[in-house]
Order: structure tokens, then C-alpha cells, then sequence
């Protein structure tokens, strides 16, 4: 795979602050960017991704990256989670994930608190699960990320991510799915969020994520075992399941 740099010459904490400005223009409009884009199945593929990443477990979740907070409400829906704590770099969106829940009656506790992916704040082994969502490919260090994960799960947890993946299928339908997703998001952005330049940066961030099939080796490398994966939204979405060795 050609992998090209979607933030070329963009490095370390310039690089991370660029892409918590983009996100923090989005906010308040990304919420519905994401169910146009995906004609609202990426509520589905939440729940889907929740469910993998508790089933016999009990326990706290972590949601890294948990941006407006929908998985992190998801995980605490689960039966075992008892509480379940999101972490974003973005205070614009941690804000609109406590309203979200505020808004929501739940009987579980949810906490958000602004933190870094790369040197997660919590202890070794503190959670049943993490899970993250749509926000591994925006950090500069995916290997990083996912020993940060593995490291502050329990034996016999798990790491569940959910991510746009670059496309394999070869033929007619993947063409126009690509033609979307390249040229038509970047519009949407345009039109619905007044923000074209991060979505046309979410495809090339695409581009320079593993594909599906790479990804499970680098899970395997940071620590998981039994890593398998399952393709949703035609192809272009993937929820890679691991468990801690």
C-alpha cells in the first residue's frame, strides 16, 4: 500500500494541535456529518463494536477518543460495564459528549476527561475493555496508541477498534464508493459543517492507514492475541477485535 502523509511536515504536538483545531471546528456539526455520510448506520456499528468489546466481561470501559461520546453511551447500555470513561484530545467535544448524556436518562455512571492517546493516565490493567472509534488513524503513532490500550486493560480484556479502512475490492462499486468518499464527503463538509479541509483530510487519513488486514498484525505486535476482524459499511469500515495476552 502507498501510503502518503495526510499532514505533511506536521509533527509531534504541531501536528496533534492541528488536528484538535479541525475536529474542534467540526463539533457541533459532526454528529450529523457522520449520519449523512453513512446514512446513519454508524449508530449500528457502535452498538456492534460495544457488544464485541463487553460480552463476559464486567467491569469499566475506557472509549479512547471518544469524540460527541456515542460509544462510550453504548458501552455503558451493556450489561457487566458498571462505568465507563471517554477520553478525547478536543474540549469542544467533550463538552457535547456530557451534554449528550445529561440529555440521556442513564443509570450508569459515564465521566469524560481530556487526555492524551499516546500516554493514557490510567494504570496498568485498569479496564475490562477499550474501545476507540473513528480516531485511530488521526494519531501520529498507531503502534503507540495501541500499546497505550493494551497496557491499561486486564488480562483477558479486550481492544476493540472501529475505523475507516482503505479499500481492497477491486471493480465498479468500489470505484463509485471511492468516488464518494473522495469527492462528495469533502463537499458535505463544505455545505452542511462550513469545514472543507477536514474532510478532505479524512480521506487522506485513510490513505494512510494499515489496511485490515495489516492492522491485526500490528494489534498481535502490541500485546493482543486472537485478533479477527469483521468489514461493515461495504467494505470501507472494519472492527478489529483483540484480546489481552
Amino acid at each position: 500500500m502507498d501510503v502518503v502523509d495526510p499532514l505533511p511536515g506536521l509533527r509531534g504536538e504541531a501536528r496533534a494541535h492541528h488536528v484538535a483545531t479541525m475536529f474542534a471546528r467540526v463539533s457541533r456539526r459532526y454528529d450529523l456529518l457522520n449520519t449523512v455520510m453513512t446514512g446513519g448506520m454508524h449508530h449500528r456499528w457502535r452498538r456492534q463494536a460495544a457488544l464485541l468489546g463487553t460480552r463476559d466481561l464486567s467491569g469499566v470501559a475506557l472509549d479512547v477518543a471518544t469524540g460527541t461520546g456515542d460509544l462510550a453511551i453504548a458501552l455503558a447500555r451493556r450489561p457487566g460495564m458498571r462505568q465507563v470513561v471517554g477520553l478525547d484530545f478536543v474540549p469542544e467535544m467533550l463538552h457535547l459528549a456530557r451534554q449528550k448524556v445529561l440529555r440521556r436518562d442513564s443509570s450508569k455512571a459515564i465521566g469524560f476527561l481530556r487526555g492524551d492517546a499516546l500516554a493514557l493516565p490510567f494504570p496498568d490493567n485498569a479496564f475490562a475493555c477499550a474501545t476507540c472509534c473513528f480516531g485511530l488513524r488521526n494519531m501520529e503513532d498507531v503502534s503507540k496508541a495501541l500499546a497505550e490500550m493494551v497496557r491499561v486493560v486486564n488480562h483477558g480484556g479486550r481492544v476493540v477498534i472501529l475505523e475507516i479502512v482503505p479499500g481492497e475490492s477491486k471493480g465498479l462499486f468500489p470505484w463509485l464508493l471511492n468516488l464518494y468518499f473522495r469527492r462528495v464527503v469533502p463537499v458535505l463538509g463544505r455545505v452542511l459543517a462550513g469545514e472543507r479541509e477536514a474532510y478532505t483530510y479524512l480521506p487522506r487519513s485513510v490513505d494512510a492507514f494499515p489496511l485490515a488486514g495489516e492492522l491485526v498484525h500490528i494489534m498481535e505486535e502490541a500485546g493482543l492475541r486472537n485478533v479477527s476482524y469483521r468489514s461493515v459499511g461495504m467494505g470501507l469500515v472494519a472492527i478489529h477485535v483483540g484480546e489481552k495476552a
